[in-house]
């Protein structure tokens, strides 16, 4: 069990709700219609064990970067591939884990092509490429196009046909509202490794934008996109109470606010309210001192969390 909890904690499982909650989302929507649950659990199984194989490939491919030059691995903040940088796992580990999440996730695909038909595979060869290929993707500045196509139309239009056995223009239009909130989260996380980025050559999306102040401009515009989205969702379906969402506003403007205050202080001391929880592993955070880090990004996550948490129940009103 220890084990299981260490390997869950390298693969960054942190960001796992983030998963589970978009999942729960279009999989009420899909039962709402009669949906066939069991492929819903199903399709639950391979979309966190393709998540946390991601999770883990990005590591892996970050830390053979730092690694050619000591001055890149010094300039890295604390949580990037630390369990690498430790020594308390090995690049074959590494390898080993990566593999066996992705087979967990390509056999409950397996299943799920008995069970639904043959727009599995090219679903899941979609998200697979995309899934290990997307620290290639962080490089050039294009990671948040994929996390956008993994998260969004790919995973609920998946979730929906492995339920429904057919596509739907309101679910391509759903999953546009959730993702953008995902994307936020992986946007708020390149913002805070903005200056190791810098020292290691990778153009993230905030990078090529230059300026750290108005890199923040994006950021408006997929929690934006994110809530005309929803509103246009609600208008499709005729389901007015999914204009709750909106009530999640000032958490987004919040997160805005501790971007701002991180870029002129990483080692500022967060002020916790009950509603800034959950926040993970919080005792061991404050030991590595990376607080003000793990704050920002917590509070992008939970943004996230709390539209989901909204928008499950207005669904099935």
């Amino acid at each position: 069990m220890k084990k299981i909890i260490f390997w869950l904690n390298c693969a960054r499982a942190f960001s796992l709700p983030m998963t589970v909650m978009s999942w729960l989302v279009v999989f009420l929507y899909a039962v709402k219609s009669g949906g066939d649950v069991l492929n819903g659990l199903l399709a639950l199984v391979g979309v966190s064990f393709a998540h946390l194989a991601g999770n883990l490939t990005d590591d892996y491919i970050d830390y053979g970067i730092l690694s050619k030059d000591e001055k890149m691995m010094m300039s890295a903040v604390k949580t990037k591939c630390c369990f690498l940088r430790d020594g308390s796992v090995t690049l074959k580990q590494m390898r080993n884990v990566i593999a066996l999440f992705c087979g967990i996730a390509l056999l409950t695909g397996v299943i799920l092509f008995f069970r639904s038909g043959e727009g599995v595979i090219w679903l899941t060869a979609a998200g697979g490429i995309l899934t290990l290929t997307y620290a290639r993707f962080s490089l050039v500045g294009l990671s948040e196009i994929v996390i956008g196509l993994l998260f969004g139309p790919l995973m609920f239009e998946g979730i929906y046909y492995v339920m429904m056995k057919t596509f739907s223009f309101e679910v391509l239009i759903l999953s546009i509202a959730v993702v953008m909130f995902t994307v936020a989260v992986l946007y708020v996380h390149t913002l805070l490794d903005y200056d190791s980025d810098e020292v290691s050559h990778k153009n993230t999306l905030c990078r090529r934008i230059v300026d750290k102040d108005r890199a923040l401009a994006p950021l408006v515009i997929f929690y934006a996109a994110g809530y005309i989205a929803a509103g246009y969702f609600a208008f499709l379906i005729r389901n007015y109470a999914v204009l709750f969402v909106f009530l999640t506003v000032p958490f987004a403007v919040n997160v805005f606010r501790l971007i701002k205050k991180y870029n002129n202080d990483k080692n500022f001391g967060p002020v916790i309210r009950w509603w800034h929880k959950p926040l993970d592993r919080w005792d061991a955070v404050k030991e590595e001192g990376t607080e003000a880090f793990y704050f920002v990004l917590f509070q992008s996550r939970n943004l996230l969390l709390w539209f989901c948490l909204i928008l499950c129940p207005a669904i099935l009103f």
